[in-house]
Formats: structure tokens, sequence, C-alpha cells
């Protein structure tokens, strides 16, 4: 090899990131080797074709990849590559996710009272409850409460409440016993995900207040730990209360609306309520609407949504059929049970027309 194409080992550390050390251990690895060693000084040389291997390896380990992996990487084709970085990334994530978890439940204890019992819940009630209702969360900059599941325990029931701007989903939940106290927080929504599964194998859940999180404590399954996020949740009660007068109803079947939202081309679907019927149409002239059978009175009224929007709505539904109550073309539309009202949905509408 040309010497013009050679740099000592120093040049190479600069031009890579990596320091001379670190070359080094990675050519006695055989993950880097040098292009040439001097066989009388011992000196070692460098090609500038390997400063790209170089970099990439120095990238690997700063994602905290073992060199087994950081081999395959290098090895591999981009699909390949693609893949193992994602396998990693998910691996980091979720032992963080652990790590945070531990730390919550040590902090829990440090210093702080018994905790506080809420009420009891059957496990698989609950986290079916929790499960339709975490649809309507959302991670957004600057409002991480919309990430959280607002939890209020009053004399009666438990209630279960989420929004992400565009749609607000509240259920309540009837407990196995009589609610202890009156009680509000809002959970973080990741952590309890990631409780669900336990919740389900329960028979019986009792929520237990702590000072910064809420415990779920069951019998068979090893207790969970939720944190409770500070932000202040949004007022959903005076949204709910301020709602206008229904001036459309509809009661359609469940599974015929979501198979007409899933065959609709585009970002938004159009709901057009007359006739007795429901049709569901996109902006794009070239593709039919589809006409569903249904219960309608009122106003015949098109109202416009984004997809992402109504189907999760609509999806969560309890029950065979949704009773949809309309407002107008720029309110927010009540989606509920026909026959079951513990859970309801509100989705806002959007302009007519295509997606911007």
């Amino acid at each position: 090899m040309p010497n013009d194409e050679l740099m000592p080992i120093g040049a190479f550390a600069q031009r890579s990131g990596l320091t001379s050390s670190a070359l080094r251990f990675y050519a006695d690895s055989g993950l880097l080797p040098p292009a040439e060693v001097d066989p009388v000084s011992g000196y070692r040389y460098y090609s500038t074709a390997q400063v790209a291997r170089g970099t990439t390896l120095r990238r690997l380990r700063e994602l905290g990849m073992p060199l087994a992996a950081v081999e395959a990487v290098l090895g591999a084709g981009a699909d390949e590559a693609t893949r193992l970085l994602d396998e990693h990334v998910a691996k980091v994530v979720g032992e963080a996710a652990a790590v945070q978890q531990r730390a919550a439940v040590i902090k829990s204890t440090l210093g702080n009272p018994p905790g506080l019992p809420l009420a009891a819940v059957k496990g698989p009630v609950l986290a079916a409850a929790v499960e339709q209702v975490l649809t309507a969360t959302a991670h957004q900059r600057g409002l991480p409460a919309l990430a959280g599941l607002r939890i209020e325990t009053s004399d009666e029931a438990v209630t279960l409440t989420a929004t992400d701007r565009y749609r607000l989903s509240t259920r309540t939940v009837v407990p196995a016993e009589a609610p202890r106290q009156t009680w509000a927080g809002t959970v973080h929504g990741d952590e309890l995900r990631t409780a669900l599964a336990e919740i389900r194998r329960s028979p019986l859940v009792r929520l237990e207040a702590a000072t910064n999180g809420i415990w779920f404590r069951m019998a068979d399954q090893e207790d969970r730990h939720c944190r409770l996020l500070p932000e202040e949740f949004p007022d959903y009660r005076l949204m709910l209360e301020s709602l206008g007068d229904v001036t459309t109803r509809a009661t359609v079947a469940k599974d015929l609306l979501l198979r007409a939202l899933e065959e609709q081309p585009g970002a938004r679907v159009a709901l057009h309520v007359a006739d007795h019927a429901v049709t569901v149409a996109s902006a794009d002239d070239e593709h039919p609407g589809t006409t569903l059978p249904a219960t309608a009175t009122g106003e015949p009224l098109q109202i416009w949504f984004e997809v992402t929007t109504l189907h999760p709505a609509v999806s969560t539904a309890i029950g065979p059929d949704v009773l949809l109550d309309l407002r107008g073309r720029d309110q927010p539309v009540t989606i509920r049970s026909a026959d079951r009202g513990d859970l309801t949905t509100l989705a806002m509408p959007v302009k007519p027309g295509r997606s911007v």
C-alpha cells in the first residue's frame, strides 16, 4: 500500500475519534487491525479507507453495544445491521425502564408512611378498562400530563380518564369493594402499561395511594408501583359539561363501522348520517363510500375525522353496537356503547377534505 495512504496511529485516532489505547485494544481484538505494522519499530499504520469503520465502531460503542454485537453489525449488510441496532436499543430501553421502576419502588418506601387504601377492583376488569382508556394518551412536548391516565376514586366508583386533545376517553368501573377514600392522581401511562399483564392475571387488585405514586397490590402476583405525574391534568369535566345539545344521533354496528373505516383510503374520512344510514366516505372521489344500516334520528349531518382519531374511539367501544351523538360539523362527537354507558369517548372532528 502506498505510504501516502497510510497514517500513524495518532493521526488515525484524531480522524476516527478513537484514542490510541482504544485502537490498540480493537486491533488486538480483531475488530480494527492496522493496515500495516512496521516489523522493526512495531509502529502501527492505518489507511484512510479504515476511517469510516473506525468512526462507526466508536459510535456503536458509545451506544453501549458489546464487542460481539459490534462485530456483527460491522460485518452485516445494511438491513441486518439496522435490525441489530434496533434490537440493542430495545434492550437498553427495556433495561432502563426496569431500573426506573425499581428506583421508584425504593423511593416510595424511603421514609414514607404506609400507603392509603383506595379501592379493590377485579383484575381482568381493571386491566380491560385501563387498556381501553390508554388509547387516548399521547406523548407531546410541553404537555406531559397527556401521557398519563387520570385515576379517581369516589364513594361509588373508580373513574379512569385520558386525553390527547383530539380524543377524550373516560370509563367508570364498579369496584369489588366500596372505595375507602376519595382520591385523584395522574398515573404514568407507560409504567401502567407494563403492569397490565400482572393486573389482568390477578383476581383482585387493591389500589393503594403512596406519596409519589400508586400501588397495585395483588395476592398472586408481584405488587406493581406506578409513579404519579405532577403536572395538572386537563379539566375534562368542564369539557363534558360544556358540550352542546345533541342534534343528530345514530346507532350502528361496531364491526361494520370499523371495516368501513379500514377500507377507505386516505387519512381523513367523512361520516354522513341521514335516512336511517351512516355513510363512510373519503376525500378521494374515485372510491365510493360505504353505506351502513343504522338507526338515525335528528338532522342530516356530514362530519369529517382523522382516521387515527375515529378508529380507536370506535374500536374500544364496548358491545356490538356504538352510539354516536353529534352536535354539528365542528363540535365533539360522543362515542359510546349503545347498551352500556360506562365507557365514553369524545372525538374531535376536522375540517372537510384531504389532510394537509
